[in-house]
């Protein structure tokens, strides 16, 4: 494609609002967006693309570039590896691509710079998971998410839905009983279907854990760190609208959002709890079902959130998990005898998962593991990691 300097110009200050200012990509990118209100659906494709991509892959164009701040630079060289032809412009004076592209090939047994991850999580991942699984997991995690949808069947079927969309020439597949994949990434936000509550944008990975828990029509479910409510919305639906689903969460603004999401869904069974010092104890034994998908270091969705990899750290990930077990311990408190729990994260690491588990079975001996899985990101939807345990007495 012609590429244009102002389009280019965006990516590498984008690029700076992430790497210097520590914005997160998609902040960056709605900021910039909202400035630039007159650019097309092209050219925000473009700048999008370019730098949820550069994000991805910063470690290898950065070293390619030899320079971590030269935005332009660094956009120049992604260029090169992209086949895009580079214009006689002044900024890329510089860029030789054929001895750009002789570096990339001499990277390509150097696995923590050629896949882009930093040096402690390669190492961190070949611990916990091997060579080989975490290879092959990071390789995936690199790729570009795709879009999945969830029917939403307090007002739709599936099967209603993709018949719907596709007069609308969107594509998508059935993938499950309620979930679609979208054959081509479309922007679904402003669709028509979407406003009146059809379905709701959720990675197939987070649907299964709805499911996972099971509720019946008239239970008594808690969904304890709730945020903006897309497990919430799934177990509403899968309650029929019936029985008792109380969302938690420390955000009140996050909660506000599930409001008014639920609204649109047509979700009414849907109580909300800001989480403060005795809502926990309010809520002992009266649980029966209880999510807990708690904080975690989002690993397995670093498809989509491509700058968390760089924002992480070894102390961060420390920190949450002591948050998690913490979680665990407190809020299980909620769970009627026999009721059932699900613990989820969007990680992959077992220090996360099946070791929390673990250390919580071993001092909560009235719990036991029913069952429990992982979803890989290599199996093309993000990472997952989910345990139902029971309360037994």
């Amino acid at each position: 494609m012609k590429l244009y300097k102002n389009l280019v110009n965006a990516v590498a200050l984008t690029l700076q609002e992430i790497f210097t200012k520590n914005r997160y990509a998609d902040k960056a990118l709605e900021k910039l967006f909202k400035q630039n209100a007159q650019w097309g659906s092209r050219d925000r494709r473009f700048v999008a693309e370019a730098v949820y991509d550069i994000t991805r892959h910063f470690r290898l164009y950065a070293d390619l570039a030899e320079t971590k701040n030269n935005f332009w630079f660094i956009t120049a060289v992604w260029l090169v590896v992209k086949n895009n032809e580079i214009p006689d412009w002044q900024e890329f004076r510089h860029v030789n691509a054929n001895y750009i592209l002789s570096r990339k090939e001499k990277l390509k047994n150097n696995l923590p710079v050629y896949q882009s991850y930093p040096d402690w999580l390669w190492e961190l991942g070949t611990k916990e998971l091997g060579a080989e699984i975490w290879t092959r997991e990071a390789v995936a995690m690199n790729e570009q998410a795709p879009v999945f949808l969830r029917a939403n069947t307090l007002k739709t079927s599936a099967e209603k839905l993709v018949e719907e969309l596709k007069k609308q020439n969107i594509e998508c597949e059935l993938i499950s009983d309620n979930a679609l994949k979208l054959m081509k990434r479309e922007n679904v936000f402003q669709n028509k279907l979407f406003k009146e509550g059809w379905f709701e944008v959720q990675d197939y990975g987070s649907q299964q854990i709805s499911e996972f828990l099971n509720p019946s029509a008239n239970d008594v479910v808690i969904d304890a760190c709730a945020g903006a409510g897309g497990k919430t919305l799934h177990l509403a639906a899968l309650m029929k609208n019936k029985g008792k689903m109380v969302s938690m969460d420390v955000e009140a603004w996050k909660l506000d959002e599930l409001k008014k999401r639920a609204k649109r869904a047509g979700a009414f069974n849907i109580e909300t709890r800001v989480i403060e010092e005795t809502t926990v104890k309010s809520f002992y034994n009266k649980a029966d079902k209880l999510l807990l998908d708690v904080p975690c270091s989002g690993l397995g969705v670093i498809k989509r959130n491509p700058d968390a990899k760089w924002k992480l750290s070894l102390e961060v990930i420390e920190r949450t998990k002591h948050i998690q077990q913490s979680i665990l311990s407190d809020y299980s408190t909620m769970l009627k005898v026999d009721g059932n729990m699900v613990y989820s994260t969007c990680s992959i690491l077992p220090s996360e998962n099946q070791e929390q588990v673990n250390t919580f079975l071993s001092s909560h001996k009235n719990f036991e593991l029913l069952k429990e899985k992982t979803i890989f990101p290599s199996a093309g939807a993000d990472g997952f990691y989910m345990a139902l345990m029971k309360r037994v007495n």
